[in-house]
């Protein structure tokens, strides 16, 4: 490989740049891990970086991809982006269940810590806000679209006391759950 293309590709690797992310894979000698160059692990010693064009090349040289920036999926999304996603969707999937952050950690396989992270700087919010969000949100629409009490509304969306609901409930939409109920049977 050209000199001048190697060090090109990891002065990205110190930038965390994904301009070269699918052009070339990172080879790390001392780990046996494939990455993209944009990869937020740990920057490797640059006398421990292989350069390959494919993550087929780097497979067949012996090194698995990396379980944090997965080479394999690469697509429009960054890394991060990547992970937000997948978190937003196993929320949106699972909200009305008990879910903790090391439920989500665990389906995604990073740290909670670097879950938290990750998320809150891309969306904005941290998951557990985003999942009380969803929480209700959706509660706002079935007390408007369906005849069910508040009492099973809470329980469907994941609340495990009405009171607690309520409570959270009217402190979002300066309204009660039953001031929704009230409204709907005067339509």
């Amino acid at each position: 490989m050209d000199l001048a293309i190697f060090e090109e590709v990891y002065d990205a690797i110190l930038q965390r740049d994904t301009k070269y992310d699918g052009i070339y894979f990172t080879g790390i000698k001392s780990t046996g891990i494939s990455c993209r160059p944009s990869c937020k692990s740990r920057t490797p010693n640059r006398e421990n970086v292989q350069l390959f064009k494919s993550l087929d090349e780097a497979v067949t040289a012996g090194y698995r991809p990396c379980k944090r920036c997965r080479p394999e999926q690469l697509g429009a999304m960054n890394p991060d982006a990547r992970i937000a996603n997948e978190v937003k969707n196993f929320i949106l999937k699972k909200y009305s269940s008990p879910i903790t952050l090391e439920d989500m950690s665990r389906e995604i396989m990073i740290s909670p810590f670097h879950l938290q992270r990750v998320f809150k700087r891309m969306i904005g919010v941290t998951p557990a806000n985003f999942l009380l969000e969803t929480r209700l949100n959706k509660a706002k629409q079935l007390l408007v679209d369906t005849d069910w009490s508040v009492a099973e509304i809470a329980k469907m969306v994941g609340f495990r006391s009405t009171s607690h609901f309520s409570m959270t409930f009217k402190k979002k939409f300066q309204l009660t759950p039953r001031n929704i109920v009230e409204k709907r049977t005067i339509k």
